[in-house]
């Protein structure tokens, strides 16, 4: 539909104000979201992830309402490619903003997002330095168990050498170590 281009969305989203709706009402406007014919376009959807979910997952100073956290899964759950190109990029780009942010980026890792994306948001993650808060996040990735394109396996092992020494005392860190050597033992040497 003409309203879903790219301009018009925006001024749509800012008219109907749907970055600041109630969270229940947000749960309503994801389920008719979803069930649009044809679905969304790449670029209709990552509008629609900034406008309807970047704010409200930045300002998380609390675990997420279980009203936010169905809007955020069912609309990563079918459109998890512009989701995490928006939200995990924007997470990352505010490091230290919050505890919320890291563990929401686990959740949905663990349970909602698709598993070519679970790939994405590892290589956006090793694009940054990392941090404790980020280290459940590339555990969620591994728990997830995908096969990891052997660049991608070869920088995550490059990262978490290199910043061996500032993760010395971490147990997150260990944990995390424990399991590439564990599920990559055969292509770690």
């Amino acid at each position: 539909p003409c309203l879903l281009c790219h301009p018009q969305l925006e001024g749509l989203c800012s008219f109907l104000q749907l970055s600041t709706c109630p969270e229940h009402l947000l749960v309503h406007f994801c389920s008719w979201l979803l069930a649009l014919t044809p679905d969304l376009s790449y670029t209709s959807a990552a509008v629609l992830a900034e406008q309807l979910f970047l704010r409200r997952v930045l300002s998380l100073a609390q675990p997420p309402s279980r009203h936010l956290m169905a809007a955020l899964a069912s609309f990563c759950s079918k459109y998890s490619q512009p989701f995490c190109r928006v939200l995990v990029a924007a997470v990352l780009r505010e490091p230290g903003k919050g505890a919320e942010q890291p563990k929401l980026l686990c959740e949905l890792v663990e349970e909602c997002v698709e598993p070519d994306c679970v790939r994405l948001v590892l290589s956006q993650v090793l694009e940054v330095p990392l941090s404790e808060e980020l280290l459940p996040v590339v555990q969620a990735v591994l728990g997830r168990q995908e096969v990891l394109p052997t660049e991608l396996f070869d920088l995550l092992v490059l990262t978490l050498c290199r910043q061996a020494p500032a993760f010395a005392t971490s147990p997150n860190y260990a944990k995390l170590v424990t399991s590439v050597l564990t599920m990559y033992q055969s292509q770690v040497s």
